[in-house]
């Protein structure tokens, strides 16, 4: 997947002090176009980047809140087209710019937006213009952000030894939108971008307001599984306003709270016919929980299936079953194991409650 530069535009992003965001300046260093670019420093420093940002995956609906690589949509209101996004613009007006200072006015006021955002740094800036001449007639638009590094020296002489650099940059973890979308090779989504920065940091969000990204699966579940709740509460406490209050303010603090425990509300029928809407949306949705100081990790679809939860006395039981046992690295004496029954389990389970409760 080879891009072919058009053109490239260089600016550089000061910010006087750590947390005083005041002071901040922008300055355009040059713009390339293809030729110039490939005898450049720049054409082997960014190298392969741009394969490597259209190669990388998103997930429109990601398995984490907080991912460093999302896909998002260019927001409308109803009835109304692309031309009406300010976001979609900016890059537009780059694709379609037909002169070198066109380009450069256009790509400057790209950077000047991003230097609006609240949480930016310092460093180095590329618009960039690309082909994929194999695949597309239209070019691509990559807005690469590469931080500053902290204390970086480099070994000059025998005599000097070393030599500060006020303003190095790297690739390693640069930042960086592509637009538009491709989701696969031959395939593009003129409604979407692809963003990809540290899985904390919110510099695009906060630098593309007009653009929306897909609910993760976890907001997307916690959702669901609330909108169950309400209809059992709803349901259950249909003639009691006083106590269908008081429930539903203590299943939302549930809801909110980042360990939660088991409810013991609902039975296993109402688990499993609850769990098959998610499953039926997304089979791999996953579920994780802990057993005292042990984490079990499976899939939603697993449960009442080959995963099982028990209570003995007071004590919480999960039952795993499956057609065999792997092991990772680092041999354990566990591995030996000639499996007791079940039964034989339980006994034990129940006669160490017992000799608990008698303490």
């Amino acid at each position: 997947m080879k891009f072919e530069v058009e053109y490239i535009s260089f600016f550089v992003i000061q910010v006087d002090g750590e947390e005083n965001q005041s002071g901040k300046h922008c300055k355009h260093y040059q713009t390339l176009d293809g030729e110039d670019y490939v005898e450049s420093e720049l054409s082997s420093f960014l190298g392969t980047e741009f394969t490597k940002i259209a190669k990388r995956h998103a997930e429109r609906n990601p398995k984490a809140e907080q991912v460093p690589t999302k896909i998002g949509r260019f927001a409308v209101e109803p009835g109304y087209d692309l031309e009406s996004n300010p976001n979609y613009n900016l890059f537009a007006r780059l694709r379609m710019a037909e002169t070198k200072d066109a380009y450069v006015e256009h790509a400057e006021a790209i950077v000047q937006a991003y230097m609006d955002t609240s949480a930016i740094r310092g460093g180095a800036v590329f618009i960039v213009r690309a082909k994929h001449n194999q695949l597309f007639d239209e070019p691509f638009i990559f807005v690469l952000k590469c931080d500053f590094e902290q204390k970086i020296a480099r070994i000059t002489d025998e005599r000097s030894l070393l030599n500060k650099v006020e303003m190095a940059i790297n690739a390693k973890n640069m930042k960086s939108i592509m637009y538009p979308h491709m989701p696969e090779e031959g395939m593009l989504e003129p409604w979407e971008l692809k963003i990809h920065q540290s899985s904390h940091a919110r510099y695009f969000e906060d630098f593309l307001k007009y653009v929306e990204y897909e609910k993760s699966m976890p907001e997307m579940m916690n959702e669901q599984v609330m909108g169950f709740v309400h209809q059992y509460i709803e349901q259950v406490y249909e003639d009691n306003e006083e106590a269908r209050e008081k429930e539903t303010q203590e299943m939302e603090l549930w809801a909110c709270s980042e360990k939660r425990e088991l409810q013991e509300k609902w039975t296993q029928e109402q688990v499993v016919e609850a769990s098959s809407f998610l499953i039926e949306q997304k089979p791999d949705i996953e579920m994780k929980m802990k057993v005292g100081n042990m984490t079990v990790r499976a899939l939603l679809a697993d449960f009442g299936d080959r995963l099982h939860i028990a209570k003995l006395g007071n004590r919480y039981v999960v039952v795993m079953e499956g057609d065999g046992l792997e092991f990772d690295k680092g041999i354990s004496p566990v591995e030996l194991l000639h499996p007791e029954s079940l039964e034989q389990i339980v006994d034990r389970i129940q006669q160490k409650a017992e000799e608990e409760s008698d303490n």
